[in-house]
């Protein structure tokens, strides 16, 4: 099997210029490279460059996928507009971490699954997942959570280790929180139990509440701040303003109303879910198949009492197949025999079958192929 590389990069916060794109093409010359992206796919060979060193510099997310099992998701932050030390402090794994790359601050998701069972090209992950990095600029630190589930389930934290904050809406999840939690192979059991203690995500701000909070501006700053998205605006700008809007209304969060549960609280948890999820579903399917079982013989009485309308007509069905001597039509005589059978147990008058079956084994002795198939079918 050849060696599968898929590498997406992509620019949100500005436009590659031509300079880097340029820096980018003498790189590769396969790569599909725009003002906000660059994108290869490697069957044979490798990047010639380190795609965290190109991130660093020129991107804000970067996705990696190997088909001997690899999968990365980075993102790329700005360092005044994230508190890097609370994230550290929640992603303290190898798979999942925060580190610090000059004003930038760079977020890691990984994870490594058995070679052969990651059959996807990479493709599709960067649009599922992207929008991640705009939730956490506006605080919602969701990803980070299930970041920290993934270190619990992969044994990088000790079994002692306080759960962070659990945030809001963990039971909600988004459409990327959704992908991100398939992408990292999160327990969705871990997830489950994780989330019963988060409660509803609270609304964003209103236009009236951010309308009032604007009249309160000095009028010279909202001068200056309508100038600035007049002349720069970008995605980055309109997060900057709604978190200084955040950090002005902030209320402050009771994180202490919640007890913390440790990394071995949630896996025995965990366990517990799966155990009981697991039996749930044993006994939805017994119960299934039970409905099924009942369904079945009510049909099998019903077309049996037709067959009893219409027995002689039957035995004469069955010797017209046995005549043709063919395959397909002592097929159908055994089936036809069968149903009989069933129906003289039905009537409690299994002798009165025999004894007429019997007669049938011996009009057509000679018909080997015929006898064998009411062998195999205990006839």
């Amino acid at each position: 099997m050849s060696q599968s590389q898929y590498y997406d990069f992509k620019a949100i916060d500005h436009a590659l210029t031509k300079t880097e794109m340029a820096a980018l093409r003498a790189i590769s010359s396969r790569a599909v490279i725009t003002t906000t992206s660059f994108t290869n796919h490697y069957e044979w060979g490798d990047l010639k460059a380190d795609p965290l060193k190109l991130l660093e510099k020129y991107f804000d997310a970067f996705v990696y996928v190997a088909n001997w099992g690899t999968r990365e998701f980075h993102l790329r932050l700005p360092q005044e507009l994230v508190d890097f030390q609370h994230l550290q402090s929640i992603l303290p794994g190898k798979s999942v971490r925060a580190r610090s790359a000059g004003q930038f601050v760079i977020v890691s998701f990984e994870r490594e699954v058995e070679a052969g069972d990651d059959r996807d090209d990479g493709a599709d992950w960067m649009g599922s997942l992207l929008s991640l990095r705009s939730d956490l600029l506006r605080g919602d630190l969701r990803c980070l959570y299930l970041g920290w589930l993934r270190s619990v389930q992969s044994d990088e934290c000790p079994g002692d280790a306080l759960e962070p904050p659990v945030p809001d809406g963990l039971r909600e999840l988004s459409e990327s929180l959704a992908s991100l939690v398939e992408f990292l192979g999160i327990d969705e059991d871990l997830v489950g139990v994780a989330a019963s203690v988060s409660v509803p995500l609270k609304p964003g701000p209103s236009r009236q509440e951010l309308a009032a909070w604007v009249r309160g501006l000095p009028a010279n700053e909202k001068d200056d701040l309508l100038t600035g998205f007049l002349s720069e605006f970008s995605e980055r700008s309109r997060l900057e303003l709604l978190q200084r809007f955040q950090r002005e209304n902030a209320v402050p969060a009771d994180h202490d109303a919640i007890d913390r549960r440790t990394a071995e609280n949630l896996l025995t948890a965990t366990r517990v879910r799966a155990d009981e999820r697991a039996r749930r579903l044993s006994a939805d399917r017994a119960a299934e198949a039970a409905r099924k079982k009942a369904k079945d013989e009510a049909d099998r009485a019903v077309y049996l009492e037709g067959l009893a309308k219409r027995e002689k007509a039957v035995w004469k069905q069955v010797e017209a197949y046995i005549q043709k001597g063919q395959p397909t039509d002592y097929g159908r005589a055994v089936i036809l025999l069968t149903d009989l059978h069933d129906l003289a147990v039905r009537q409690a008058d299994e002798t009165g079958f025999q004894m007429t079956l019997k007669g049938l084994r011996e009009t057509h002795a000679t018909k080997g192929a015929f006898l064998r198939r009411l062998a195999k079918a205990n006839l």
